[in-house]
């Protein structure tokens, strides 16, 4: 009788020793992380996509941006990783068209990097760059014919690529920048996750969720 006992009391505290073992989530949502009340339609369902939603003239995401490129260059084949611009007034609104305009030229990768630098007063110049006659002499400095930017800045595709954006914003809710949003589902903040830096170790650990989600969803 004792030994039954002996066995029965392993067999009740079994569950507790493994759930010692088990690790906490290392970041909370709510705290961490949002949820968005309704999961936003995503570019690619068979890829767990992060958009980075941003402003050139943002110190936060000027400060993010270097990060990112380091991060980028880890990420795996499941992930899709893209930019879209916020914009809640009319200069952001340019420079989001200004985004576009260089997607289409070609030349993102050229001059993305300087466009954060150049409103920002990297080199102690900070330029404003908030109408197309600036833009156009940015781009022309960037080796972009000034004809050839005047004509994709005003180019039907980049103007709905423009308010596709806004409305992608205004999906996810954002109200500052910048903001990390994983799988169409869960928005990250610098206030969230607690620096700008922290950020993005959030943002991998919501992929993994995801992807344990997936692969779940997949067995059933």
């Amino acid at each position: 009788m004792k030994r039954w006992f002996a066995v029965l009391a392993l067999l009740v505290c079994l569950p507790v020793a493994f759930a010692a073992d088990t690790p906490a989530p290392r970041y909370t949502e709510g705290q961490h992380y949002v949820r968005l009340p309704q999961a936003m339609p995503t570019a690619d369902p068979q890829k767990i996509e992060v958009v980075e939603v941003f402003w050139y003239g943002c110190i936060h995401c000027f400060h993010l941006e270097p990060l990112i490129g380091t991060w980028k260059k880890t990420l795996a084949a499941d992930i899709d990783f893209r930019r879209s611009p916020a914009m809640w007034n009319q200069t952001m609104a340019v420079h989001a068209q200004a985004f576009y305009a260089a997607q289409a030229l070609g030349v993102l990768e050229r001059v993305h990097g300087p466009l954060f630098a150049a409103l920002n007063g990297e080199g102690g110049v900070r330029r404003k760059l908030d109408d197309v006659d600036e833009l156009a002499q940015f781009f022309a400095e960037h080796g972009v014919q000034e004809e050839q930017f005047r004509k994709a800045f005003t180019a039907f595709g980049v103007e709905s690529a423009v308010k596709q954006a806004d409305a992608r914003a205004r999906g996810y809710g954002i109200t500052g920048t910048p903001e990390l949003v994983v799988a169409g589902k869960f928005r990250v903040s610098g206030r969230t996750a607690g620096s700008t830096a922290e950020m993005l170790k959030v943002v991998d650990f919501l992929v993994e969720q995801e992807r344990a989600a997936r692969r779940s969803a997949g067995a059933s």
